[in-house]
């Protein structure tokens, strides 16, 4: 039927990536890594958390973006998909 397709933004679908990690887990990530660096002045362990951290969500991310959200369902229905 004609009239009746609407343009769809390819951002509208896309889950938002901040450094190619999801942003959520990015934002905890660096707020837990600067509490450790700049509240406890332990410079090297909150680099070296926040590397790590964000290297794995990216990684994560990139196998799929809505990992996340993936893992939250699972671990909130874990009882209805025992075997």
């Amino acid at each position: 039927m004609t009239g009746l397709e609407v343009p769809l933004h390819r951002a509208l679908t896309e889950p938002i990536l901040l450094g190619g990690a999801p942003r959520s887990i990015a934002i905890v990530n660096g707020t837990i890594s600067a509490a450790l660096g700049l509240g406890l002045h332990l410079w090297l362990a909150g680099l070296a958390l926040w590397a790590i951290g964000h290297s794995l969500a990216v990684f994560a991310a990139r196998r799929d973006p809505r990992f996340a959200e993936v893992l939250a369902r699972h671990l909130r229905q874990r009882s209805h998909l025992t075997c």
